[in-house]
C-alpha cells in the first residue's frame, strides 16, 4: 500500500508551462508579426494593415458620408508639412474608398507595430491570460479577450471617429484578460483552509467590486494600471515606423468589459465562497 501524499505534478518548463490556449494565442502573434516582417512585401503588408486594422475615420464616414470633408481637414491640421500632407492623402483614400468591415473590430488585435509592441503583450498575456484560462477554460477565456477586443475598438472609434490612424495591437483584448484575473489573483487565502501543506488553497469566487475595493494589493495594482494609461495616453511611443500614439482607450473599454463580464463566464461564480 502506498502511503505517500498525493503531491501536486511537478511543473513542467515555466515557458510551456502555460494553459495551451495561451501559447498558441502568443504563437499566432508572433507568427504574424513574423510573416509582416519577413514574407510579405511592403505592399503586401499595407494591404494586410488597410484590410485587418481598424481606422475609425472609416465608420465615422461610413455612418454620416457628411464629414468626409471634416475627416481631411482634422488629417492634415497637425504635424509638418510633408508629413500633414502624407496623412490628408491618406485621409482622402480612406473616404473614398467607403470600406467599413466588421470584422476589424476583432482582427486589429491581430496586429503590432512592432517586435517590441508585440512582445510586450505576449508577456502580459502570458502573465494575466494564464490564470484565467486556467480558471475558466479555453473558449470562456477566448470570448473575454474577444470581449475587450471589440470594446476597446467601439470606445476608441467613438472618442476618436475623426483619427486615420490604424489601430493596431492585442493591448484590450489583453487588458480584458488582466481585468478577469484582477477579480480573483489578488484573494488572500482562505482563512478557513486547513489541507495538507501540499494541497493549494479551494478556488474561491471572484471578488465584488466593495471586496477589491477593500483588498490593498488589488487596488494598488488598479491604480498603476490606470495611471499608467493616462501617462501612455498623454505622450507618445514609437511602435513602428512611425511615432503612434498608445491607445489608452482602447485599454479601458477592454479592462471595465472583462472586469464585469468576468462573473458572469466565471464557473465558481455561482460556487460557494
Amino acid at each position: 500500500m502506498d502511503a505517500s501524499p498525493d503531491l501536486p505534478r511537478k511543473s513542467r518548463v515555466p515557458i510551456f508551462n502555460m494553459p495551451g490556449v495561451v501559447t498558441a494565442s502568443i504563437a499566432l502573434l508572433l507568427a504574424i508579426q513574423a510573416l509582416r516582417e519577413f514574407a510579405l512585401s511592403d505592399s503586401a503588408d499595407i494591404r494586410l494593415v488597410l484590410d485587418l486594422a481598424l481606422i475609425p475615420a472609416r465608420w465615422t464616414v461610413w455612418l454620416d458620408p457628411d464629414r468626409a470633408e471634416a475627416v481631411i481637414r482634422a488629417a492634415g491640421a497637425a504635424g509638418e508639412p510633408a508629413l500633414a500632407a502624407a496623412r490628408e492623402s491618406f485621409a482622402r483614400y480612406i473616404v473614398a474608398e467607403h470600406a467599413a468591415d466588421l470584422w476589424t473590430y476583432a482582427t486589429y488585435a491581430l496586429l503590432h507595430g512592432s517586435w517590441p509592441h508585440v512582445i510586450f503583450n505576449a508577456l502580459w498575456l502570458a502573465a494575466f491570460g494564464a490564470p484565467v484560462a486556467r480558471r475558466c477554460g479555453a473558449w470562456r477565456y477566448g470570448l473575454i479577450a474577444l470581449a475587450g477586443s471589440v470594446a476597446g475598438a467601439i470606445l476608441h472609434v467613438a472618442l476618436a471617429p475623426l483619427s486615420t490612424t490604424p489601430l493596431v495591437g492585442a493591448s484590450a483584448g489583453v487588458s480584458a484578460l488582466m481585468a478577469a484575473a484582477a477579480r480573483f489573483v489578488f484573494q488572500p487565502p482562505a482563512a478557513a483552509h486547513g489541507g495538507h501543506p501540499w494541497q493549494l488553497p479551494p478556488r474561491r469566487r471572484p471578488e465584488t467590486l466593495p471586496e477589491l475595493l477593500r483588498n490593498r494589493t488589488a487596488v494598488t495594482f488598479l491604480v498603476i494600471w490606470l495611471a499608467t494609461n493616462i501617462v501612455f495616453g498623454l505622450v507618445t511611443l514609437p511602435l513602428g515606423a512611425d511615432i503612434s500614439a498608445i491607445a489608452w482607450d482602447a485599454h479601458l473599454g477592454g479592462f471595465v468589459v472583462g472586469f464585469f463580464l468576468f462573473p458572469l463566464l466565471d464557473p465558481l461564480s455561482r460556487g460557494p465562497r
